[in-house]
């Protein structure tokens, strides 16, 4: 069972790289059109969220608190959307020296 109240959900988490081959060829920009730092992209704290989590809030520039993520937990800021193929799921933008990061249950809470 997935809970979702506003402000609060539960999705799984993995991550991206700012690389062609895993956003579009305008890959140094955000969806929320904010240009990444190509030498250490992991250094803004972005996420991007899939398109059915905006509905519930989370949207660009909204700041959230992740937990259950090991050591990506804490906060970040929405500035990034999600291929329309992905659901209930959150990407954190990491440098290209880390290479995997897959959790499940993981919750977001918008920080107000």
């Amino acid at each position: 069972m997935r809970l979702f109240l506003i402000g609060l959900g539960i999705v799984t988490a993995t991550i991206y790289h700012a690389v062609p081959e895993q956003t579009n060829a305008d890959f140094l920009t955000t969806a929320s059109l904010k240009k990444i730092n190509p030498n250490n992209p992991a250094g803004h704290k972005w996420i991007a969220v899939s398109r059915d989590l905006e509905k519930l809030g989370f949207t660009m520039g909204v700041r959230v608190c992740v937990e259950n993520a090991g050591d990506l937990s804490g906060e970040w800021t929405i500035e990034d959307r999600m291929n329309k193929r992905w659901t209930n799921r959150i990407d954190f933008l990491v440098n290209t020296t880390r290479k995997y990061g897959k959790w499940e249950n993981v919750t977001i809470r918008i920080i107000e």
